[in-house]
């Protein structure tokens, strides 16, 4: 999609804000065809959907973050937490879907962070990023090889070690990850909407047969929220939405980035807060709101397989469980596929080794990124198989460790990006002289970073909760503290650069398009040009 028109003096980079010249008589395609480019077209408005969605796996969420919240928190009130998360994600959508108009990128957290306060800032950003979500995705590996070691043993009567299964994952997201998008879309898309459409049945069954209160609308009353525990509540079903904030990373790959990207994540967002809060509903309705909390206790994770059975057949509680797992395998993919583009871009950009930021010449994708995140994956999972003494069945190490641990490492990694973007997305606009202009979306993203930054605050405060340690455990700093050590990593790495190589830190959130620039100066001139700054173009006179 070409940023720039053959016939003008002004080029794609001034048009965004880098403030370079090109030559005329050049057009310069900043999605199509480039070595160092993710490849156009790829994907639509639904495919993106599906992918980002299939990330927030709705089963997964079901049968364990809610069961979990009702179990540990005693908030009869989690459907309105879900309505309210949705207003907050929102907020947080109106900017960083306008940003995501004038950003297209991979990396797309950091950059939008990079082109709102700086490259430096861009830089720390992306390290959290990769690991945020790196964390996330391996985290997954632990509940996925314990539920297909359960099922094995359930219904084909085998033993088998919960790592043997997971490590079996690792390959297999691995082959699926280096292969075309729009292929991964279609696995996404077929396993999402198997899992949503036995979600639907479930919340039907439920309503039609309601716990002794009835369909009660108690949960829905600002007094169900009461209780100790709605700080840490809340950045349970953060963890819900988790996904939806993905769809800019694809934007190089979608033939209308302008228009679909912002159209997938109001989508996404509206669908999570709906279904959730519904489903979360139902849940209480089934057991009777007076009950939640103690069947959610007493049940755990198998509270939604106990309400189905009786009420739908031995059969249907079957099929759940198996999807359970394949929402599971959907969730890691999608993560597999985001921590790829992430470390493509980083290479793109020189934050990372070169070789990460080149895609596969047959099918375009970021092949070597997903390499080194099944890699990473393997690594991670062969070593907590090695500290695990536990017998077979117990989910110490694969539920309560690998994945508890990573699922809320990564989370506080994605809040902290998400209010970031927001304060980048109020000085991106105001530093192009557009502040009046966007007012309106800039007051929404600064509701939002309030917001995050006070879920961000409770969930670093409470995090021995979140993770089911003594207070006085370690596990209660050292967590979250890889998070703070990827930031600090990041910010140093990008002041490095700044000082030794101050034309690869002017890159920083460019991409592809600061590459093409490169590429036809250096064509034009035999030699390397100087690299693209953010200078900011003239401020206009505010429309109305």
């Amino acid at each position: 999609m070409p940023t720039g028109s053959s016939g003008s003096t002004r080029s794609a980079a001034t048009a965004h804000g880098t403030g370079r010249p090109d030559r005329p008589g050049r057009a310069i395609s900043t999605f199509k065809g480039q070595e160092r480019a993710l490849r156009a077209g790829r994907i639509g408005t639904p495919g993106l959907l599906l992918s980002v969605l299939a990330a927030s796996a709705p089963l997964m969420v079901v049968a364990g973050v809610m069961v979990t919240t009702y179990q540990v928190m005693g908030i009869v009130g989690q459907p309105l937490l879900f309505v309210i998360l949705g207003v907050v994600m929102t907020l947080f959508g109106v900017g960083y879907a306008e940003m995501s108009r004038h950003v297209h990128n991979a990396g797309a957290f950091y950059a939008c962070i990079a082109r709102g306060l700086g490259g430096t800032v861009g830089s720390g950003a992306s390290f959290v990023a990769l690991a945020a979500y790196s964390a996330l995705q391996v985290g997954i590996y632990g509940i996925f090889g314990f539920e297909v070691a359960g099922l094995l043993g359930r219904y084909l009567s085998v033993t088998v070690a919960w790592w043997i299964p997971a490590l079996a994952g690792v390959a297999v997201i691995g082959a699926l990850g280096a292969l075309k998008t729009d292929l991964n879309a279609k696995v996404l898309g077929v396993l999402l909407v198997i899992e949503v459409a036995l979600i639907a049945v479930s919340d039907v069954a439920f309503a039609a047969a309601p716990g002794p209160q009835g369909l009660s609308l108690h949960a829905f009353d600002p007094s169900a929220l009461g209780g100790a525990g709605i700080g840490t509540a809340l950045c349970f079903a953060v963890a819900a939405f988790v996904g939806f904030e993905q769809a800019p990373v694809y934007a190089e790959e979608t033939s209308r980035p302008q228009t679909v990207v912002a159209r997938v994540m109001f989508l996404a967002v509206g669908f999570v807060a709906v279904f959730f809060a519904v489903s979360s509903w139902l849940i209480g309705v089934a057991t009777g709101p007076g009950n939640v909390v103690a069947a959610a206790g007493k049940e755990g994770p198998e509270l939604i397989f106990s309400l189905t059975g009786p009420r739908l057949g031995a059969a249907f509680t079957d099929a759940l469980h198996l999807f359970f797992v394949t929402g599971i395998f959907a969730s890691m993919l999608s993560f597999h596929n985001v921590v790829a583009r992430y470390a493509f871009a980083m290479g793109r950009e020189g934050l990372l080794p070169a070789a990460l930021g080149r895609t596969a010449k047959s099918n375009g994708a970021p092949a070597t990124g997903s390499l080194l995140q099944t890699v990473v994956s393997a690594v991670v999972v062969l070593g907590f198989t090695l500290g695990d003494h536990s017998p077979a069945g117990d989910p110490a190490t694969p539920v309560l460790a690998l994945f508890t641990w990573g699922g809320n490492v990564g989370a506080l990694g994605v809040i902290l990006l998400m209010a970031t973007a927001s304060v980048a997305v109020i000085a991106f606009f105001v530093r192009r002289g557009a502040g009046r202009a966007q007012a309106a979306r800039l007051l929404a993203s600064g509701l939002a970073a309030l917001a995050l930054l006070a879920v961000l605050a409770y969930a670093v405060k409470d995090f021995d909760v979140l993770v089911a340690a003594d207070r006085s455990s370690a596990l209660r700093w050292l967590l979250p503290s890889l998070i703070g050590v990827a930031a600090l990593v990041g910010l140093v790495h990008g002041r490095v650069l700044r000082v030794r190589r101050p034309a690869v830190h002017a890159r920083i959130g460019l991409g592809n398009e600061a590459f093409q620039l490169e590429k036809a100066a250096g064509e034009g001139h035999g030699t390397p040009p100087p690299a693209p700054h953010r200078a900011a173009p003239k401020k206009r006179r505010p429309g109305p």
